[in-house]
């Protein structure tokens, strides 16, 4: 796809949302991979290698159909080492490291609602540090309701005390922070570099270091059957995928346009949840229906202004 075509809001629209979906979908993945490979709710070692093992295959699914697809190896240039390596550092090894251990020791509910906050993160940074864009009125507005659609989604599911941890809602919001750096960090790199070949790389790098790091700690998985490898090649592919699209989108789009996004992340994997897993006391009620309908007006809220500013950076 051209730039042309990556720009125009239908397209943006349905490759975001096919993100999301696959995004969302991981949140049932892992806890059906978790039993498989026998990785317990404790085990943050295990849960590290186990991560560390899925982006490192996305990395490769990354490289070998982005090679097929332009018909050369995708080999990084020594140019490009660096921008890997950052790119790696922000959204694969400081996020995943510090969500996994935070939500070792906190609720499902604060993680999602904390990990949420990555795209006011994002966009913030965009706006105020990188000064790619405008933070406009009709922007914050639109984050803040969408943000409001997470909370109510989550919270249609439990209760939320006020109890705070360092390694527990702290770390996931460390994550939140490194996840929004590397939206911008793609945006910024991916004026020079192919964000497939970036995507793919960093991937690779990043899983390397999870699972050595998670193997260092104690951490083992065990349990590999035809049914378990094939998800665990599913859970890849949703990376790979995903944020491939993901990055060829911010390459060409507002750094906001895009990320607002995200908010369905959480909604798809509620629904998803609930389908695969019974969990369907959130998805399916006024409580879910409410929280769509936020996210829904925050996403248009933000792309409303987005849109009428073209592609430009």
């Amino acid at each position: 796809m051209n730039q042309k075509t990556l720009t125009k809001t239908p397209i943006v629209c349905l490759l975001t949302l096919i993100c999301c979906f696959l995004w969302g979908s991981a949140f049932p993945s892992i806890k059906i991979g978790y039993q498989m490979f026998s990785v317990g709710s404790s085990d943050v070692a295990g849960q590290i290698v186990f991560a560390g093992i899925r982006f490192t295959l996305a990395g490769i699914l990354v490289i070998l159909i982005g090679s097929l697809a332009s018909r050369k190896f995708l080999r990084p240039r020594r140019s490009s080492l660096l921008p890997i390596g950052a790119l790696s550092l922000a959204q694969t090894i400081i996020q995943y490291f510090f969500f996994y251990i935070g939500m070792a020791n906190t609720t499902g509910v604060k993680s999602s609602i904390i990990d949420a906050a990555s795209t006011f993160f994002a966009i913030l940074m965009a706006s105020l540090v990188f000064r790619y864009e405008k933070l406009t009125r009709s922007k914050l507005i639109g984050c803040i309701v969408g943000f409001a659609g997470v909370v109510l989604i989550n919270l249609a599911g439990g209760t939320m005390d006020l109890h705070l941890k360092i390694n527990g809602e702290g770390f996931i919001l460390i994550a939140a922070l490194s996840y929004g750096l590397s939206s911008v960090l793609i945006k910024k790199f991916s004026v020079s570099e192919d964000p497939v070949m970036l995507s793919g790389w960093q991937f690779i790098l990043g899983g390397l270091v999870l699972a050595a790091g998670g193997f260092l700690m104690g951490g083992r998985i065990s349990g590999f059957t035809p049914a378990s490898t094939l998800l665990l090649l599913y859970m890849a592919m949703i990376s790979a995928v995903a944020y491939s699209l993901w990055g060829l989108l911010l390459k060409y789009n507002p750094v906001s346009r895009i990320t607002v996004f995200g908010f369905m992340n959480p909604v798809f994997g509620v629904i998803l949840s609930a389908l695969l897993l019974g969990e369907d006391n959130q998805a399916f009620s006024l409580y879910g229906l409410a929280a769509l309908v936020l996210v829904s007006v925050g996403i248009y809220l933000v792309n409303r202004r987005s849109s009428s500013a073209g592609s430009g950076s």
